[in-house]
């Protein structure tokens, strides 16, 4: 659909844009018009000619137009609601694919969308993954994502980017955990959307039910669009509320839709559900609401246009029917994306304007404005990195240099490509609203890319914390390489895996949003990079301290054949006092000069290092004040090395009788878990050591604050999915370190000895 840069008048556009932007400043994005903006940018002189007028007017047209069939949509929705399915039937009968397979690859082939072998193994979504078709002369950018809570990043970056979307409900499982957690991030966005309830031919299928939980557990302001004909195996038809005809899906694949007149038996209930939908329509539209209070007729075309500006404001979310499975209601799903989602530029796009201090400026979203483009996602691809970009303003084309406004880096654009799955379609040129991927250019997701007009940023998206850590280490000495390079590699590509060192213990730590997200990557490390992985809990960062005062009174003293070791260190160590900002206070209270000024460096060095590793766990030593009170030294024996060695031992003498305990990280764990379920979760608590600090209502749900030990909370985010049946997520942050009760540190100061005597 992108026209040819070749044409003469598109050249022509080029040649007015750039002479405009080395003329004078880049267009200001609220100016009444792209072309005003782009012609008051024009030197007057050469190009105001009635010819050039009349072109660039014409090319106006022809984008103006080409923004207007282009919708940037994604599919969302809870675990095995049937995102995947709906995807690859859109596919099918928009002719971007000639054969329906299965999900999870019964057949050998697997869903198109569902380009990795894990995912169709599992039969899950892990990466989002980009096509696009042409329906009714329309052109559709696709996300699919991810519906499993540990891959929220994929949903966060597509929504980021994308200009309306499809909620897809389960008719038997209705509004679940992770619907509501993408309708959050929906609402984060500000994404305009459809709903979809699909599975009406399943036993139990009550798209009624589900209607009224979105409307009470989303807060949606929703009605249907469709009214089904029978359902589960009676499941044939729907009813289009709008049109007023009956739709039934004929043929192998339901590619063939027959529109039928309203069967005589369920004209009752159309009359009462089209007059729910227009009620409810006409609350949040205005021009709606008069012919409904004046009981006016209402044309089929009126109630298109009032739910198109009510979805669009996002005041209202129209519901649509089918089963994708049983290849019912797709096609009409289709024409209300069209007819109900925005085209890119009736959404509004907001920069961050760097030379102004990060002032908010409105895009114009238009070909004519200079470039603005968002890296939201990268892949490792076979060429090289893979980067997939939104382009919000301006044209992109193939040879051209941008700049990165994050690093301040000139780029060319060696490749532009647009994607189908893991198929790539070579392009020459993107203009503003199309989402294309550009090889070999390296920035980092949430980069922002310019032609160098202009320096804006988009704003970022929001990345969740990682809740949990696995240490993780390469079987083989050799494959180290691999190793580092496969984490290098997933930390780029996914901004929710860290990978940390544990200075400590020495170990890789991996970092991310629950077990199957690291499961998933040690599995990718193995398949894509040869290199099995062992996979460990990682060492918790205990501490120990001193609870009392212990005086120390040490000498030194070794003779060898010439000069010998001598020193004499005498004082007392005692625990600093609670809220201290210092973790080892050392204080020299000698009078005169029993031990020479020179020496009293090497004895503090010598404290510091034996407070790295205490006697109960070899843990370091917090919380501890050395006073150095008294000494002795000799003239020809006494060395730095013999007073360092002396406040060594000196340490670890007194180290017992100054009543040492172990202190362990505590968590401030903060829960978020629907009311019925506070029962069990507290208990469950409790059973982890935790201290409940607060605990408030937040609509049906229950927020919990509670203190918690770290070595209490592995695995814990499968555990609370399994107490609240999904619904709960929590958070997880650093709190303190405080002392373990006397059985824990028995247990663990035998397990130290035991794995020291066992070296």
């Amino acid at each position: 659909m992108a026209r040819s840069a070749q044409s003469p008048t598109t050249r022509l556009l080029y040649t007015l844009y750039s002479s405009s932007k080395s003329a004078s400043p880049s267009p200001s994005p609220s100016s009444p018009s792209p072309l005003a903006a782009l012609l008051g940018n024009l030197p007057r002189r050469r190009f105001f000619s009635a010819g050039n007028l009349a072109r660039v007017k014409k090319e106006e047209a022809w984008w103006k137009e080409s923004m207007e069939k282009l919708r940037n949509i994604g599919i969302s929705a809870h675990i095995d609601s049937g995102k995947t399915t709906l995807t690859e039937r859109v596919l099918y009968y928009t002719g971007r694919i000639h054969e329906i397979h299965e999900v999870r690859g019964r057949d050998g082939v697997g869903a198109k969308m569902d380009s990795m072998d894990l995912e169709r193994e599992k039969g899950i979504t892990i990466q989002s993954a980009a096509t696009y078709c042409t329906w009714n002369g329309y052109q559709v950018n696709i996300i699919d994502t991810p519906g499993h809570v540990d891959f929220t990043i994929e949903v966060e970056r597509a929504l980021r980017v994308l200009d309306g979307a499809i909620l897809v409900l389960c008719s038997v499982g209705g509004v679940q955990s992770q619907s509501i957690t993408v309708d959050r991030q929906m609402r984060r966005y500000e994404v305009p959307r459809l709903a979809f309830i699909n599975k009406l031919d399943r036993m139990g299928a009550d798209p009624w039910k589900v209607l009224n939980q979105a409307r009470s557990k989303l807060r949606h302001h929703s009605a249907a669009v469709q009214v089904p004909i029978g359902l589960e195996d009676d499941f044939e038809g729907l009813v289009d509320l709008v049109q007023l005809k009956a739709y039934y899906f004929h043929g192998s694949s339901g590619e063939k839709v027959v529109t039928a007149d309203i069967p005589a038996n369920m004209e009752a209930l159309v009359a009462e559900k089209r007059r729910e939908l227009i009620e409810m329509v006409s609350e949040v539209d205005d021009k709606l609401a008069e012919p409904f209070l004046n009981d006016e007729p209402i044309s089929s075309a009126d109630l298109e246009e009032a739910i198109r500006r009510a979805t669009i404001a996002r005041k209202f979310v129209p519901v649509f029917m089918g089963s994708a499975f049983k290849n019912k209601g797709v096609q009409p799903l289709l024409n209300g994306v069209l007819s109900y989602l925005p085209c890119p530029t009736e959404v509004s796009n907001y920069a961050l304007d760097q030379t102004k201090s990060e002032e908010k400026v409105m895009l114009s979203g238009t070909p004519a404005g200079p470039l603005v483009a968002l890296a939201f996602k990268l892949e490792e691809g076979r060429f090289g990195q893979l980067t997939y970009l939104r382009i919000y303003e301006g044209v992109i084309r193939k040879g051209d240099f941008i700049i990165n406004i994050n690093t301040g880096k000139k780029i060319k654009v060696p490749r532009l490509v647009r994607m189908h799955s893991d198929e790539m379609e070579d392009i020459q040129e993107a203009h503003a609203g199309q989402i294309v991927a550009v090889f070999g250019v390296d920035c980092a997701s949430g980069d922002t890319f310019t032609d160098g007009s202009v320096r804006y940023t988009m704003t970022s998206m929001s990345v969740p914390e990682p809740v949990m850590s696995l240490a993780v280490s390469p079987v083989s000495k050799d494959s180290g390489g691999q190793f580092s390079k496969a984490l290098n590699r997933f930390q780029r590509e996914d901004p929710t895996f860290r990978v940390g060192l544990d200075a400590e213990s020495g170990q890789t730590i991996i970092s991310g949003m629950g077990e199957l997200h690291l499961d998933i990557y040690v599995e990718r490390i193995r398949r894509e990079y040869k290199v099995d992985a062992t996979v460990g809990k990682p060492r918790v960062n205990f501490r120990e301290t001193v609870t009392q005062r212990a005086e120390f009174d040490y000498l030194h003293k070794k003779q060898t054949g010439g000069q010998g070791q001598y020193g004499r260190v005498c004082g007392y160590v005692e625990p600093l006092p609670p809220g201290s900002p210092i973790k080892f206070e050392f204080e020299n209270m000698i009078v005169g000069q029993a031990i020479p000024s020179n020496f009293i460096a090497p004895i503090e060095k010598g404290f510091k290092e034996a407070a790295n590793s205490g006697s109960l766990i070899g843990h370091p030593v917090e919380n501890v004040r050395i006073v150095l009170t008294d000494g002795a030294s000799h003239a020809v024996d006494s060395s730095e090395l013999a007073f360092k060695l002396a406040a060594i031992y000196a340490f670890r003498q007194c180290y017992t009788a100054a009543k040492p305990v172990i202190l362990e990280p505590i968590m401030l764990v903060e829960l978020k878990v629907p009311t019925e379920f506070q029962g069990t979760v507290t208990g469950d608590l409790n059973k982890r050591k935790g201290m409940i600090v607060g605990n408030d209502q937040d609509g049906d749900d229950s927020v919990i604050t509670a203190h918690v030990p770290l070595n209490n909370m592995f695995g814990y985010s499968t555990a609370l999915r399994s107490m609240t049946q999904g619904k709960g997520e929590f958070t997880m942050e650093y709190k303190e370190h405080s002392p373990v009760s006397q059985d824990v540190q028995m247990q663990l100061v035998n397990t130290y000895k035991a794995s020291k005597g066992a070296e």
